[in-house]
């Protein structure tokens, strides 16, 4: 079963738009955990806009959950507070110190050495190791030659395609989700993934380990909660 990982950036925000601790950050990851999803993830900047480091050092020892930190990890500051913290998972994302939002992959192949010192040093802690590609073999194979545990797909172009036909929205990432598997590397996905197309996804592609979604749970919860979205959510993934 593709587990769900909860992203709790949003939840961050709304705290760091009034300032003070409301919503409590730490509390709502251990809701998300109480309400079913079997993951945390977290991504913090260096601006700390959402998610601060101290609420990294905070929510570890609370969650008993997988907990997946993700970012740049050419800042120094975030390989430290990863190999401080020592997640179950580190995601490298390769998102620039100004972007809204993540929005590409690494070249694995461009950056082969710099993500497979990356690698070795985050696996030496025991810490599984993902990398952020865009729908691209070339980019899977790149990755486990860097030595991962596994790629996360950028899924932005499936969740814009979709509502125009899920068999096109779906055919690169299935491709590239093929790849991956031959290559030995687990497989996980995020990123506008969201009830509308969830249960496609992984159905299509049942190999997918793990999905990180933030956004489309966070402001589904403000209509529905945050126990009935996340249950919602696993049962997409349940239709597969």
């Amino acid at each position: 079963m593709t587990r769900l990982s909860v992203n709790i950036n949003k939840i961050a925000t709304i705290r760091n738009a009034r300032g003070g601790n409301v919503p409590d950050v730490t509390k709502a990851a251990l809701n998300c955990e109480k309400f079913g999803a079997q993951g945390i993830t977290v991504h913090p900047r260096p601006d700390e806009r959402h998610i601060r480091y101290a609420d990294v050092r905070e929510i570890r020892p609370l969650i008993t959950t997988e907990f997946n930190i993700e970012g740049n990890p050419t800042i120094q500051s975030f390989v430290d507070l990863v190999l401080e913290v020592v997640p179950d998972q580190v995601t490298l994302v390769p998102d620039s110190h100004n972007a809204i939002t993540s929005n590409a992959g690494w070249d694995t192949v461009k950056y082969r050495s710099l993500l497979t010192d990356l690698c070795n040093t985050f696996k030496a802690k025991g810490i599984r190791t993902s990398i952020f590609i865009d729908p691209v073999p070339a980019m899977a194979e790149g990755a486990a030659a860097c030595g991962a545990n596994r790629v996360e797909l950028y899924t932005a172009d499936y969740a814009a395609q979709y509502p125009m036909g899920p068999e096109i929205a779906i055919s690169r990432y299935l491709e590239v989700a093929k790849a991956a598997r031959q290559c030995g590397l687990g497989l996980n996905a995020g990123h506008d993934l969201s009830l509308e197309n969830l249960a496609y996804f992984v159905r299509t592609i049942p190999w997918t380990d793990e999905v990180s979604i933030g956004h489309a749970i966070i402001s589904d919860a403000i209509y529905m909660g945050l126990e009935k979205t996340i249950q919602a959510y696993l049962g997409e993934i349940a239709k597969k």
